[in-house]
């Protein structure tokens, strides 16, 4: 199996006539999205599992009579899930698997459970997308609706569906959630309280205000991924990709007794730096109801939470630096920081949070 060559699985299925024909070769996307051998291996590998143990359990890759009940809304959607689960993250597999059994809670409740997938319609998509609506908000019913469109692609691209039925469901408005930016004082009396109950915490949310990293990214950073030395920090996105960033001084002084433990410890483990085997969401969880007792003491509602540092600490370096230069200075300097990649992001992202406002215009209604 040559690296630079398309990998891809494909079997032999015996037609109506008994001849064993050759079907569709499968790729996934895998090729784009593992470039070393080892891990396009494991990925192809797993794949190659998934589609015997669904020949195995009766897959019949063949439209047609013979074909009829081979493919219920629930054997589909199962079938959909075993793929998905080989190629996509851990924390958007499940949300996937949290989204599809709600559809197949929608669908047993209905009768439409031992359906043929193929004569599900754009109305009852849409139907259960109301449904969702009513229970919950635009926002939710939109996420719903891009897990259901990627489900529906996988039908189609593996002949299970003639055509996605969510391609023309449009998407509603949604007003975009945020966290909050602190106030001055509301910082200062965050800070003060986890200083006095709550110290891990603290310096949890230091590497979120003067790193300014996502919650997520905290959680995942271990301490070999500290060089003490040169003051730098590896750090983990989503995509597995490595960003290297300054530790700054301010932080620095605060990390020093992670120096010579475990280099695999996690810094932010329930009780201090150790090992912790569970997934990154429920990490990121953990800490989130950790401060939410700490927010509740304050009195803080629900539009703030630990990304609001980020937000707050991001305002604070933007305007700072904006008294000093002009603003694509600014740009450019606020970039080599924050980690975002485009100009564009990075406006949209000040945009968003309120970072610059203008001075005071009354002398212009005058």
């Amino acid at each position: 199996m040559a690296k630079y060559k398309r990998w891809y699985v494909y079997y032999y299925f015996q037609n109506k006539d008994g001849k064993m024909v050759k079907q569709p070769s499968i790729y996934y996307k895998l090729n784009q999205e593992y470039k070393e051998f080892d891990d396009r291996y494991r990925a192809f590998h797993r794949l190659r599992n998934i589609v015997e143990k669904l020949l195995k359990g009766g897959f019949y890759p063949y439209d047609g009579k013979e074909a009829e009940n081979k493919y219920t809304c629930f054997s589909a959607l199962d079938y959909v899930l075993e793929i998905k689960k080989s190629i996509v993250k851990e924390s958007t597999f499940k949300d996937y698997k949290s989204r599809v059994e709600q559809f197949k809670k929608y669908l047993k409740a209905r009768g439409l459970h031992n359906s043929n997938i193929a004569d599900l319609t754009k109305k009852d998509i849409n139907d259960y997308l109301n449904h969702v609506l009513v229970k919950s908000s635009p926002r939710n019913r939109n996420n719903t609706l891009a897990v259901l469109s990627a489900v529906f692609s996988t039908l189609e691209e593996n002949e299970l569906v003639t055509h996605n039925v969510t391609d023309k469901i449009k998407k509603l408005q949604a007003k975009p959630e945020r966290n909050k930016t602190y106030t001055q004082t509301q910082q200062n009396e965050a800070f003060a309280l986890m200083e006095q109950k709550d110290k891990d915490l603290l310096l949890f949310v230091k590497f979120v205000s003067y790193n300014f990293l996502r919650p997520i990214e905290v959680c995942r950073l271990q301490v070999k991924d500290i060089d003490f030395s040169d003051a730098k920090l590896n750090v983990r996105a989503k995509n597995k990709l490595v960003k290297t960033k300054i530790i700054p001084e301010i932080l620095m002084q605060e990390i020093q007794h992670f120096k010579g433990i475990n280099p695999d410890f996690y810094l932010f483990a329930p009780n201090g730096a150790d090992y912790w085997a569970t997934r990154e969401t429920d990490k990121r969880d953990y800490w989130t109801k950790r401060f939410k007792e700490i927010k509740n003491e304050l009195g803080l509602g629900k539009d703030y939470g630990l990304y609001s540092f980020r937000h707050t600490f991001i305002t604070k370096l933007y305007r700072e630096l904006r008294s000093q230069y002009g603003q694509m200075e600014t740009y450019d300097k606020l970039m080599l920081i924050t980690g975002h990649t485009t100009l564009t992001a990075l406006q949209q992202y000040l945009r968003d949070i309120d970072a610059e406002l203008p001075e005071d215009y009354s002398n212009l209604l005058k």
